[in-house]
Formats: structure tokens, C-alpha cells, sequence
């Protein structure tokens, strides 16, 4: 019974956590023609990332960010990203706001 119940309670917390970790949000394009956010980097990442990564890249319910550079290349970061890795969802920033977001977290080290 006890198995059971944690069974419960881990399986509606890792709900929780991922439905917490950002909700996918359609970009508005900066220009005719262009399928990217005028945002910058670090304000896509705090609109879709902050919420399991940190504010300041020091990680809640997901992954510490601060050196991530040093371990992943912009392309790996970016593959992360659009495809998700373990409890992160695949596509919660896509297209040209994937690819700001990648180059800006491979450059912490």
C-alpha cells in the first residue's frame, strides 16, 4: 500500500513539474516574413525556461544552466532544446528563439 501511495505522489509530482516547466508559446514575428520573436535571448529563456531552470540559471526542478556551455556546444544545447531530454518537453521554444537561446546558454562556462 505504501509503494502504491509514493507511486502516486512521485508520479503527480513529475506531472506537476513538467507542466510547470513552460508553456509553448507561439512567437510573433519581429519583421514580415521572418517566423522569429523580437525578444532577446534572455527574455525567451525567462518566459519558457526560468520556471525549471532558474531565474539566474541556477536550477529548480530542473538542470543548473550557469556552465552549461561548458559541457554542450550551441548545436547540442539547440538539439536539447527542439527535442527535449528527459523530463523536459521537446518544442517549448522553437525555430529562430531556439536557436538565440542556444548560442546565449553555450556562451555560459
Amino acid at each position: 500500500m505504501k509503494k502504491k501511495l509514493l507511486m502516486i505522489v512521485l508520479g503527480t509530482s513529475l506531472a506537476l513539474t513538467v507542466g510547470a516547466c513552460g508553456k509553448k508559446e507561439e512567437s510573433k514575428p519581429s519583421s514580415p516574413g521572418q517566423g522569429a520573436s523580437a525578444d532577446s535571448a534572455e527574455k525567451v529563456f525567462q518566459k519558457s525556461c526560468a520556471g525549471c531552470h532558474g531565474n539566474d540559471l541556477q536550477g529548480l526542478s530542473g538542470p543548473a544552466l550557469q556552465k552549461v556551455g561548458g559541457k554542450y556546444g550551441k548545436e547540442d544545447i539547440e538539439k536539447i532544446i527542439t527535442k527535449g531530454r528527459g523530463a523536459m518537453p521537446a518544442g517549448l521554444i522553437q525555430g529562430e528563439d531556439a536557436k538565440k537561446v542556444a548560442e546565449w546558454l553555450a556562451e555560459k562556462k
